[in-house]
């Protein structure tokens, strides 16, 4: 006997997307929406520090980059249609934001681990941004303590520090990111 047919998921366009409510967080997937869970009181916590030490080295420096947190809508491709939210992002290209969001990859992403689905930032969102041309992409592990940091416009991919560590931030010249600063901080 066969098996039974699993009904296929709907794809949606932008318009569709654009009509859910806002209250509701969600990605798009090549057309197919996945809900996310509210980040925890250490996801919060991690996100609030970098955005500030990256921020402070954006404003300091005065280039061209500006910062973002979730929610804010990334749209990598419209056909397939592949909408993310990114913990962090840093875009340095001004002509890719519009009232609405990023249209195009972020220069700099950094995602913060959920312990529900790690495997989002480690599989998914890694196969996305290296493909639609995330020049760097840092994934942040609270639970494990590790950041693993993908450089893809050198090729590097996958280098792994642990949370006592400082690790620089290469699209930049000189931001340094002290990694035991924010665990001693944040007592993790």
């Amino acid at each position: 006997m066969p098996p039974a047919l699993q009904p296929q998921p709907e794809v949606i366009t932008l318009e569709q997307y654009e009509a859910l409510p806002d209250e509701k967080r969600m990605e798009v997937f090549d057309g197919i929406v996945y809900d996310m869970a509210s980040p925890s009181q250490i996801h919060q916590s991690i996100s609030m520090q970098l955005s500030t030490v990256i921020n402070n080295y954006i404003l300091r420096k005065k280039g061209p980059c500006s910062i973002f947190s979730a929610p804010f809508d990334v749209k990598l491709s419209d056909s397939p249609l592949i909408i993310v939210q990114p913990d962090i992002m840093v875009v340095c290209d001004k002509n890719k934001l519009d009232e609405k969001r990023c249209n195009g990859a972020p220069d700099f992403i950094i995602e913060i681990v959920s312990p529900a689905n790690p495997s989002d930032d480690y599989i998914r969102k890694l196969y996305y941004y290296k493909n639609y041309e995330v020049r760097e992409y840092w994934i942040v592990d609270p639970r494990r303590k590790v950041i693993t940091v993908n450089y893809f416009e050198n090729n590097i991919v996958s280098v792994q520090y642990p949370f006592d560590s400082v690790i620089k931030v290469n699209i930049f010249d000189d931001l340094l990111i002290n990694f035991s600063d924010i665990a001693d901080l944040l007592n993790i």
